[in-house]
This record gives C-alpha cells, sequence and structure tokens, in this order.
C-alpha cells in the first residue's frame, strides 16, 4: 500500500526567466557530506540535463568540496569562492555556515533543518541575500518519528536519541523527551561527535536499556560506511530503530521516515535552474519538502522479533517484504 503526503512549496518566486546564453560555459559548486557518483548528485545533474545544463557539455561541476568532512569545511569554503562558481549548493548547517562566511555574493542553494531559525534567511517568503534553499522542518519531523517508534514498539518505556551536537541543540532534546514523558515513555540523548563513536552509542543505549532508538539527521549517518555499521549493530542488539531518510530502511534499516534525498537534489536543481537563468536567492522563498515516505522493513522486523501494528503497516507509503 502507497500513500502520498505533500506539503506545499512556497510560491514561485517572481523573476524574468531567460535562456542559457549561447557558447557559455556555467559553474556549479557543492559543500556536502554526498559523495559525487553518489545518487542524490546524479539526480541532481539530472535534472539540470532535463533544463539544458548539461555536464561537459556547457556545466562544469568543481571537484572539491564532495564527501566534506567538518575539520575542512573553512578551506573548501574559501577555495571554492575562489573557483567564481555561479552558483553554489551547501547543506546542512555547518557546510552552509561555512560558504555564508565565505562569501555574500555567489548564489548559494542551502539545504537545512530551519533556514530562517540558523540565521540564513530573512523569511521563507522573501530570504534578502544570496542564499536561498529547502528547510527541512526537522523539529517537527523528529517528533514525528518518535512517535511513530513509540506505535512500532507499543511496550517500550524508555527511548534513546542519537544526535549530533554539532546540529542538534539542547531545547529540543528537551522537547523530545517532554514528548516521550507524555506518553509514559523516558528519553535518554546519546550524543556522536564522529563516525567511530557511533557503534559504541548504540551499546550505550542498549546498556541503558533502550527499547528503541530515534536516530536524528547528521551526515554522520547518512554515508554508505555508517548506515550499514549501524543496521549491522541494531540487528546484533535486537534494538528497534528509526530513520529519518527512507534510504536507511531500503538498506535494510527497520523503520524510517521523511524525504528522500534523490527527490531533495531534484528540487534544489530546480531552484539552482532559476539562479543559472537570472534569479536572485533574495527573491527565491525558501522551500520544503514536497514528499514524506514512511517505509517499514519487515524483513528487519522479523529479524529482531518485532510484529509492525496492522495499523502501522495500513499507513506505511511502501513495507519492503
Amino acid at each position: 500500500m502507497r500513500r502520498r503526503v505533500f506539503i506545499a512549496s512556497a510560491a514561485a518566486a517572481p523573476f524574468t526567466a531567460r535562456a542559457q546564453e549561447p557558447g557559455r560555459t556555467y559553474r556549479i559548486g557543492f559543500l556536502t557530506a554526498i559523495g559525487r557518483r553518489s545518487p542524490p548528485t546524479l539526480a541532481f545533474l539530472d535534472e539540470l540535463r532535463r533544463s539544458g545544463f548539461i555536464e561537459g557539455h556547457n556545466l562544469t561541476v568543481l571537484a572539491e568540496g564532495f564527501d566534506a568532512d567538518n575539520a575542512d569545511l573553512a578551506a573548501l569554503a574559501v577555495k571554492l569562492v575562489a573557483a567564481a562558481p555561479d552558483v553554489l549548493m551547501a547543506g546542512p548547517e555547518l557546510p552552509l555556515r561555512a560558504v555564508k562566511a565565505a562569501t555574500d555574493k555567489i548564489p548559494v542553494v542551502g539545504l537545512t533543518a530551519d533556514m530562517v531559525a540558523e540565521g540564513f534567511a530573512a523569511s521563507l517568503a522573501r530570504p534578502g541575500g544570496n542564499i536561498t534553499g529547502i528547510s527541512l522542518l526537522t523539529p517537527e519531523l523528529d517528533a514525528k518519528r518518535q512517535g511513530l517508534l513509540v506505535e512500532m514498539v507499543p511496550a517500550a518505556r524508555r527511548l534513546a536519541v542519537l544526535y549530533d551536537p554539532n546540529l542538534t541543540q539542547k531545547p529540543h532534546l528537551e522537547e523530545l523527551a517532554g514528548a516521550a514523558q507524555s506518553r509514559g515513555v523516558a528519553l535518554s540523548a546519546i550524543a556522536v561527535f564522529r563516525h567511530e563513536e557511533i557503534a559504541a552509542a548504540i551499546d550505550a543505549a542498549k546498556t541503558e536499556g533502550a527499547d528503541g532508538l530515534n536516530i536524528l539527521p547528521s551526515p554522520l549517518v547518512t554515508r554508505g560506511v555508517s548506515i550499514a555499521l549501524i543496521v549491522e549493530r541494531l540487528s546484533a542488539l535486537h534494538l528497534p530503530a528509526i530513520f529519518p531518510w527512507p534510504e536507511v530502511a531500503d538498506a535494510g534499516g527497520l523503520l524510517a521516515y521523511g524525504s528522500r534525498f534523490v527527490d531533495m537534489y531534484r528540487q534544489r536543481a530546480r531552484m539552482a535552474v532559476k539562479i543559472l537563468r537570472g534569479a536572485k536567492p533574495a527573491d527565491m522563498p525558501v522551500e520544503q519538502p514536497t514528499r514524506f515516505d514512511l517505509v517499514l522493513n519487515l524483513k528487519a522486523a522479523r529479524a529482531i522479533g518485532l510484529s509492525p501494528p496492522p495499523a502501522l503497516l495500513a499507513r506505511a507509503d511502501e513495507v519492503i517484504e
């Protein structure tokens, strides 16, 4: 069974579109933890191709900035700005902040939790600077996922949340704890600063008696090597978990709710096309994801001895047998 949920994006920005300039080669740069040959990046370039911006023909993709580590962000941002691209793609918050510090002139399409609250846009309707992009609705979705996890494990009395302190602040953790408490569930928060700490953090959640784990969005958990490690460790410990990206459920995770990276990168590409054709980020409304998928992996559930509630199965957009 499939069900689609849509949230309307902001209205199109007022601008006069123009065609690509004959003979011109456009330049685009990325500052992201995503890889150069990853499915989201390839989807982004395919969406540009559909609009006439074709790599190797009239489009150059700068080599620097992919698979970026936090320690390298400032230097990579400076290098990318020096290469004078026509538009920069950056996100989540730390890469976008590095780009913001490096330029207030080059147009930027960001992807982050909350463009306004994080100071990248003056408002959703009119960002007002050189940065526009997509706000991920992260606080609302984190709480939604926590509720879904409680539904998945109705006997749970303690949950843990795995978070990146660079992206998730104490007030948000307190909100999640309050929401859990209202359902009679205690919540503990476990910080992860580096990829190497992930396995130990999952072990700690299990040792503390967590009946389930809510994994918050972070580049630390989006790389393929991290996803494989997390899924394997959770399975070995028989610990149910919910993820922010449907792709993780596709790869063996139990439960996921959110927008697919491929869809969001196509959405960002359409925003980049507007800029390449003359739109100004200051006048381009910040958008939100247009589709959210609830994906349930029955194979993963059976492996840890779980029987998903029928009501949750009925609401799932995709059930992986």
